[in-house]
């Protein structure tokens, strides 16, 4: 674990803030939900039957804080450029990812720091660093180099930020007046374009002009050359389709698992306030810790899955040099 890794947290932080600040929710406006076009909540007239869910997660410029109180975030004025407006305004979810930045420094940092320490003094770790050390290990030795390759240590730092930047956003969804940041498809979508860039600029300084080969399809030599004149520009587009269609399938599948997970676990509590019953309460209760715990584990499994294909992603564009 280096210092490297949380500058690396940050600058994953500031790139899905500045995308999500532009991404002005579109919620439905009908009377019976109390949020507004713009993430806005409704109130007064305004207001109808409380929404349990979609407040929940969509984006908005309220975040909620205990005792029923709302911290309105400050509003600027959209900067634009041409006919376009970009608002930067900060949201909800912009706050969650800061909250999950803070939260690796806060707590990693701290356990680089006594594991340092208890092993210069007694020579093997303790307590909550031996934990930290043992999670860093394992996607370190099982799946970051497994999948980058040989000499794949370059890639430790952005791998270990990927998981435990992930992990945080994921579970910040479960804590109460928290929202799930990785249900937002523009933070999705911006984690999967660092990813891209970084595979991209490691095929660009492995390959050097063999890079191209990844991009303009090459034939083999025992191709007949009537073949070659109608495969190359066809396989050329499929090759170019599918170095974007592995970022989006990343961005896709985080935002899908979390938003799905939620979605469920809202509805199963709304099934006591619909039905207004003591044996459906009940029951829903208990399906809704189940899911709950389940959300726990996807949380822990998406944080992974994005981690160790990005990192095969890395491996496969360094293959293609050997």
């Amino acid at each position: 674990m280096t210092f490297r890794a949380f500058v690396l947290a940050l600058l994953c932080l500031a790139a899905p803030a500045a995308l999500v600040a532009q991404d002005v929710t579109a919620v439905s406006a009908a009377p019976q939900v109390r949020v507004g076009p713009r993430g806005d909540r409704l109130t007064g007239a305004q207001a109808g039957p409380v929404d349990i869910i979609m407040p929940h997660i969509s984006d908005s410029h309220v975040v909620e804080l205990p005792f029923g109180h709302e911290w309105e975030l400050p509003r600027w004025q959209p900067v634009r450029i041409g006919s376009l407006a970009i608002d930067f305004s900060p949201t909800k979810h912009v706050v969650m990812l800061l909250v999950a930045a803070l939260l690796c420094i806060a707590v990693l940092v701290p356990a680089a720091i006594a594991h340092d320490r208890h092993t210069t003094e007694k020579g093997s770790p303790k307590g909550f660093a031996t934990g930290i050390e043992a999670v860093v290990l394992y996607v370190r030795n099982e799946v970051i180099l497994p999948n980058v390759g040989p000499h794949g240590n370059a890639f430790v730092p952005f791998g270990l930020t990927l998981f435990f930047f992930i992990l945080f956003a994921n579970l910040l969804g479960l804590v109460p007046y928290g929202s799930t940041a990785t249900g937002n498809i523009s933070v999705t979508g911006m984690l999967a374009i660092v990813t891209f860039v970084v595979v991209e600029v490691t095929g660009i300084k492995t390959q050097g002009w063999r890079y191209l080969r990844t991009v303009f399809y090459v034939p083999p030599k025992e191709i007949p050359l009537l073949v070659k004149i109608f495969m190359v520009p066809i396989m050329t587009v499929v090759e170019i389709i599918g170095k974007f269609t592995k970022p989006f399938a990343l961005a896709i599948r985080l935002f899908a698992n979390m938003t799905a997970g939620h979605v469920v676990l809202l509805a199963l509590i709304s099934l006591a306030f619909t039905f207004q019953s003591y044996f459906v309460g009940l029951a829903a209760a208990t399906m809704g810790v189940g899911s709950s715990l389940l959300e726990i584990f996807v949380a822990f499994l998406q944080a992974y899955i994005f981690t160790i294909l990005s990192c095969v992603f890395i491996g496969l564009i360094r293959s293609e040099a050997h």
